[in-house]
């Protein structure tokens, strides 16, 4: 379900590098704690080193990317401490988004959000997971903009970096996606009726939400490599 990488060329912008990179590591391709082979890496995308590392800086400022001495770079993982704290303050911006969305928002934004809505619904549909989690990220940075407050949008920017990888794979279970999509129609709704209240409620329990699935297979997983670890003893 994840989206093929296609050669980047030349000439090549680091921008173009970091988005490539970034969904390589939001789909998984490059597992958390994994090393960034930079070798394997420019062989894969065509690029010289030079702009691979410009990418991985801009990587490493998002909080994708861990910087080693000496030791290059790992993709970052997150302790459980770490994703219940972030997913808490992150409930908090996207709450005081929807808040300022609803009081703010224009005609024209939210006929784009509804349009991004239908395309999402259609991928859904399909089970494209790679479109549909794009479409997706962009409609929740669309009600952001729609709040029209440049220090909130810096700082959920910083934030949802952090998340989007575990966001992205709280999808993968189909019941708890199917009642996303459902709450995803309930922000339109919120937004047509210009329902501050409504629209925020519904993203801190979107996230709430969110934050359980990714809890959940956080253990799974440590439950798992103990678990094999104990066979491998």
């Amino acid at each position: 379900m994840t989206a093929d990488i296609v050669s980047i060329q030349r000439p090549v912008l680091h921008e173009q590098v970091a988005s490539r990179l970034r969904q390589m590591l939001v789909e998984g391709r490059i597992a958390p704690g994994a090393k960034l082979n930079e070798r394997t890496l420019c062989e894969e995308l065509r690029i010289s080193r030079t702009p691979l590392r410009e990418a991985i800086k801009m990587l490493a400022a998002e909080g994708l990317v861990e910087l080693l001495p000496n030791r290059g770079s790992v993709a970052v993982q997150l302790s459980e401490a770490d994703v219940h704290n972030t997913f808490e303050v992150m409930a908090g911006l996207e709450a005081l988004s929807g808040e300022l969305a609803a009081q703010r928002i224009t005609e024209a934004e939210l006929a784009e959000i509804k349009a991004l809505h239908y395309e999402m619904l259609a991928a859904f549909t399909r089970r494209d997971l790679s479109t549909y989690y794009r479409l997706n990220a962009a409609i929740h940075r669309c009600i952001n903009a729609a709040a029209k407050n440049p220090v909130l949008t810096s700082t959920y920017n910083q934030v949802n970096a952090r998340l989007q990888a575990l966001r992205f794979r709280s999808n993968q279970d189909g019941d708890k996606w199917s009642h996303a999509v459902q709450e995803h129609e309930a922000m339109v709704r919120a937004l047509e009726a210009r329902d501050a209240h409504a629209l925020s409620r519904v993203l801190t329990s979107h996230l709430d939400n969110k934050r359980a699935v990714v809890m959940e297979q956080l253990r799974s997983q440590e439950a798992q490599t103990m678990q094999r670890q104990g066979n491998a003893e």
